[in-house]
């Protein structure tokens, strides 16, 4: 945990000289708490994610092993599947794009130079980059128009239908912001 100086040069309780060293920590830490913040986001949205998928597949062999046993059926479960995948995959692309297990052309990749594995690399995150924020933009347009005119899904279950559109925009702003990580972790990594 950083510790926070004092004005007197107070660490933690005890006297001493700050070091340049302290100085950057102390420069640095609040964007090691944001990063620990956007760390847990993105762990949660993998681990909700990975409920998700656990939950339909129990879901629907239960429907099914109910309907075999003629015990009937729930018939909202092909609901909450439909309406869980997609929830689930929004959930889970930006998880993993953070833990680099996206798809990429590894063939083409390892078949270049360095430099230009780079500028793909650097290339694909700008196209990512591009298409997760238009996402975002035609996500929360959906949804506003939806909202507008009140539409509802009625189905065995009813609700507004911009319930539906939410995970497109916040999945696909949290895969902007990875993609922006990345651009700028790779800089970093450059500059150095």
């Amino acid at each position: 945990m950083p510790r926070l100086l004092l004005p007197d040069g107070e660490r933690g309780g005890v006297r001493g000289r700050v070091g340049a060293a302290d100085a950057k920590k102390n420069l640095i830490w609040p964007m090691s708490f944001l990063d620990r913040i956007y760390r847990t986001l993105i762990q949660g949205c993998g681990v909700l994610s990975a409920l998700l998928f656990g939950v339909v597949a129990v879901l629907v062999t239960l429907d099914v092993l109910m309907r075999n046993l003629g015990l009937g059926n729930l018939p909202w479960i092909v609901e909450v599947s439909e309406y869980s995948l997609p929830l689930a995959t929004f959930l889970s692309a930006p998880w993993l794009l953070h833990a680099n297990q996206h798809v990429r052309v590894e063939i083409l990749v390892t078949s270049v130079s360095r430099q230009v594995a780079r500028l793909f690399d650097q290339l694909a995150d700008l196209v990512g980059l591009a298409g997760s924020l238009a996402l975002v933009w035609y996500g929360i347009r959906i949804i506003v128009d939806s909202r507008s005119i009140g539409s509802l899904v009625i189905k065995t279950l009813v609700f507004p239908e911009w319930w539906l559109f939410v995970p497109l925009p916040a999945g696909a702003a949290l895969l902007a912001v990875e993609f922006v990580r990345r651009m700028a972790r790779r800089s970093i990594g450059e500059a150095s």
